[in-house]
Parts: structure tokens; sequence; C-alpha cells
């Protein structure tokens, strides 16, 4: 129906098929041809032709009123395109546990809303399951995790290799005996606890100690249960959460011990009343991931910020 827009709206201007012709380098029996043709198809004529200059018949007012909105639409969507190519407007919907959202993209969104005003993020808490699911029906569009999602399904942007640690009580016996394989606070911050060289705690001298876990399906849980496996031990557990952060907390009140993150450890206050511990094995380090769905259409939003995240 609006094939020939561009055409129609040149000789209502000219009001000329001869000039409309030289203006659209083409020649004026091809344009009138193509005109005559239009007319046909619509049903109606669009010029009244007996006048000269041409005048518009009643349907060809009506047809160039829709023009000239087509033309305002387009215009209006490539003005759209070209704020979201430079980044002047756009969405991204990230989705994150707790603990990432609370302290880690805070000061990432922070940076990118700096260079970016105009971008419209929504951050999403779940837990594993529920942001694949989001991200799997294209509800978000990157998602922060230290779970392994399909590789076949996503891809994914390394941001950092956590380490779990165990966080004791003072109190307990036990961390008198261990006190030489403590970390202090100089040691975590200055990352020193990372060095080769940091002495490794023996995990089954807290055979004895009560600890405080995550629930079960929870990654720091299943690497929790196989560390003290490997130690020769079923931990006795006092309390089950659903929160690093909550864990980490009520250890902290001396109910028991918890593994924690080195992200948590740095990110929340230290407790003076708890000892840290560096832990060995393969369960005791994993990969932090931005990970988003293969093959769908990577926004400008989305490439700017997964850049800043490998800049970072």
């Amino acid at each position: 129906m609006f094939r020939y827009k561009e055409y129609v709206y040149e000789i209502y201007k000219e009001k000329s098929f001869s000039r409309a012709a030289q203006n659209l380098y083409i020649s004026q029996p091809s344009l009138s041809a193509r005109i005559i043709r239009l007319e046909s198809e619509l049903g109606a004529p669009i010029f009244d032709r007996s006048t000269s200059p041409v005048r518009l018949t009643e349907f060809g007012k009506i047809y160039i009123d829709a023009i000239e909105e087509l033309f305002k639409l387009e215009t209006r969507v490539k003005n759209h395109l070209g704020d979201l190519a430079s980044l002047k407007t756009g969405h991204l919907s990230i989705g994150a546990s707790n603990v990432f959202a609370a302290y880690v993209l805070p000061p990432i969104i922070t940076e990118f809303k700096r260079s970016f005003p105009g971008i419209d993020i929504r951050l999403t808490e779940g837990n594993t399951a529920f942001l694949a699911q989001m991200l799997e029906k294209n509800e978000l569009d990157l998602v922060i995790d230290n779970n392994r999602y399909d590789a076949e399904l996503y891809d994914r942007e390394l941001y950092a290799e956590e380490h779990l640690l165990l966080a004791v009580p003072k109190r307990l016996d036990a961390c008198q005996k261990t006190a030489e394989h403590q970390i202090t606070e100089k040691d975590m911050k200055s990352g020193r606890y990372l060095k080769k060289d940091f002495p490794i705690v023996p995990l089954a001298a807290f055979e004895e100690v009560p600890f405080v876990m995550l629930t079960q399906g929870n990654d720091t849980r299943i690497r929790g249960d196989r560390l003290c496996r490997s130690a020769g031990f079923h931990p006795s557990i006092v309390l089950e959460l659903n929160q690093q952060a909550t864990a980490y907390m009520v250890a902290s009140t001396g109910m028991g011990a918890c593994f924690v993150s080195d992200t948590v450890a740095l990110k929340l206050p230290s407790h003076a009343n708890l000892a840290y511990y560096k832990l060995a094995g393969d369960d005791a380090e994993r990969q932090v991931y931005f990970y988003y769905k293969k093959h769908k259409y990577k926004t400008r939003a989305m490439e700017e910020f997964i850049h800043l995240i490998m800049k970072g």
C-alpha cells in the first residue's frame, strides 16, 4: 500500500510529475507507470491529472496524511535507534543472588550509570534456579552467579575467582589450637592469604565444632559438605539458612562456624570475634561469571556493561 510513498510525496510537493521525476532521478514515464500501478492496487486515484498543476483527489489527501504519519513514525524510530546506539536511552536487566546484588553490583552499576545515565537498569535478586529461568525467558539480560550454567545455552564472562574460607567463633577451643593458621585482617585486605605459601588449616580440627550451614542445593553448602567429607567427618549442623551473608552474621554471634566466600568476608564488616581460615582442595575455589543467553542479540548496553566488567 505504501511501497511508492516517496514517489507519491515528491509529486505532491512538486505538483508536477516531470519535476518529481527529475528530483527522483527516474524517467517521467517510469514514474507515471508506478503511480498508475499503485492507484490500481488501491482502487482509487491519488492525483487529479486534469488540472495543472496536478492536485490531490479526496482519497489522495487521506493517502498523503497517512504518508506523513509514516514519515513521522520512521523519524521517531530512527531517532530512537540512534539514541540506543549512542546509549542515550535503553534498558538493562541484571540478576544476582543477595550477596552479589548487595555487595558486588552497586559500585559497578554506579560507574556504568555515571557514563550512561540514560540507561534504565533493573536489578533482580533470586537463587540460581530462579535467575536461570528468567534468563532463559529473556526476562534478564545478564546474571552474575558462582554456580555453573549450561554452556550450550549460555555464554559467560569471568568476573572473579572466589575462595571459600572457614569462619569460626574465637570462643571455641578449636581456635586456640589452630591460631597459627588464622587469617588476620591485614592478610585479608592485602590478599596475602591467597599466596601459595599461606598456611592451610586442617579442617578435621573442627570436627567437634557446631556449624551454621546454607540449605541443601546451595553451591556453598554442596562444597562445604564435600570439604567436610574429605576431612573425614560430617558437620554437626545447628542451623540452616538461605543466604550466605545471614549465615556469616549468625556465625559472628558465636552460634557456630560457617563456610563463607572471601567476597562476603571482604565486602561485609569483619568481626573481631571470628577467626578466619584458608581451606585446601578444589571445592574451596570457584569462579564467578556474568552469564548471558547464547545467540541472543547483544545490545550496546550489554556490550558496554560487559566491557566495564572486563576492564575492572
